[in-house]
């Protein structure tokens, strides 16, 4: 693994990116073949995220009914100062760091009590960590960024390890970490445990059980922002693979699950058809009615929370809460 320097304004002894071999055509032909070959068909929501998907997905951040990204953010600007005060972490790094938009409250605070000197952004994406450097190296003058460019699937063990005079923070915003199946989420939890070391802690962005009718609007929104969301990945299928689906023929569905206490979105087909996917050789068919998974999308209690970051090695769980308690933020220390 060797140092790859990103042609941008900061100066290069202040920006390095960890490149790693990574092969998304790959992972989507073994993840599509799993998924549309199975029983049930899903399609993993990672590929949600194309140009489109992210434009997308920001318009739907600035919903009324998708209350999720300004109330984490809320809660981050209310409560950085005290969470940064308590767990003194002089190293940020940021799984999923896309923007960083919503990790400037936490580097801010940092900043404030003279503990910042490290950022590691951690992202599919070259272009998203280049830009975010971009941005806080301007922001915060000695602060020095390492960017990993990877996936969670291979390269999380891979993230430089904490330097030796100072304490580290990995974050996880978002309420991503309701994405993965509880039998995922495990595994993927101790992964992150692995990056700690003694007086080290966790941060992740979780959203709560709350009312279904609140949960269920969040993810149908009357613009049909969502809808156009959770087709698009339809599009990418058949920029990426060759296949011949038609969006238009798959209705939106969002649905509180109460046993499994997640959101699930589907693609309901409308019609009895066939879907060619030349790349993988396959030809899918379709029922009237029949549903594809597209995304879970799974909330928390907080005792939930706790007793599953417990079992991953991480204790002493505090929980930053809005007023209408509809979201947290929750931090763990190394147990």
């Amino acid at each position: 693994m060797g140092w790859c320097v990103v042609q941008i304004s900061p100066p290069m002894n202040r920006l390095r990116i960890h490149r790693h071999s990574v092969d998304p055509h790959a992972g989507l032909l073994r993840d599509v073949r799993a998924g549309l070959g199975g029983a049930v068909k899903t399609l993993p929501p990672k590929y949600f995220y194309d140009a489109v998907g992210s434009d997308l997905f920001e318009q739907i951040t600035e919903l009324p009914e998708y209350y999720q990204t300004r109330t984490e953010l809320q809660i981050l600007l209310r409560d950085a100062s005290r969470i940064i005060d308590h767990h003194r972490p002089t190293e940020l790094v940021e799984l999923g760091s896309g923007s960083s938009r919503k990790t400037v409250a936490l580097l801010d605070a940092m900043a404030d009590a003279g503990l910042l000197r490290r950022f590691i952004p951690f992202d599919v994406s070259s272009s998203a960590i280049a830009d975010a450097a971009e941005r806080l190296c301007d922001r915060f003058p000695e602060l020095q960024v390492e960017g990993v460019l990877g996936d969670f699937d291979h390269h999380i063990p891979t993230i430089p390890p904490r330097g030796t005079d100072g304490r580290r923070m990995v974050i996880f915003l978002g309420g991503t970490i309701g994405n993965f199946h509880p039998d995922d989420r495990a595994p993927f939890l101790r992964d992150l445990r692995g990056l700690l070391r003694s007086g080290d802690s966790l941060l992740v962005g979780i959203d709560l059980v709350k009312d279904p009718a609140v949960l269920e609007a969040a993810y149908n929104d009357g613009a049909g922002v969502t809808a156009a969301f959770n087709r698009n990945v339809l599009h990418v299928m058949n920029r990426e693979l060759g296949s011949d689906f038609v969006p238009e023929r798959f209705t939106h569905v969002a649905i509180y699950d109460r046993e499994n206490a997640w959101i699930e979105m589907r693609l309901r087909s409308d019609v009895a058809q066939r879907v060619t996917v030349p790349a993988l050789d396959m030809v899918v068919d379709f029922a009237v009615g029949e549903e594809m998974r597209t995304e879970i999308s799974a909330k928390f209690t907080p005792q939930r929370f706790a007793d599953e970051l417990s079992a991953a090695g991480l204790a002493d769980t505090e929980f930053f809460t809005d007023d209408d308690r509809r979201f947290a933020v929750a931090v763990a220390e190394v147990a």
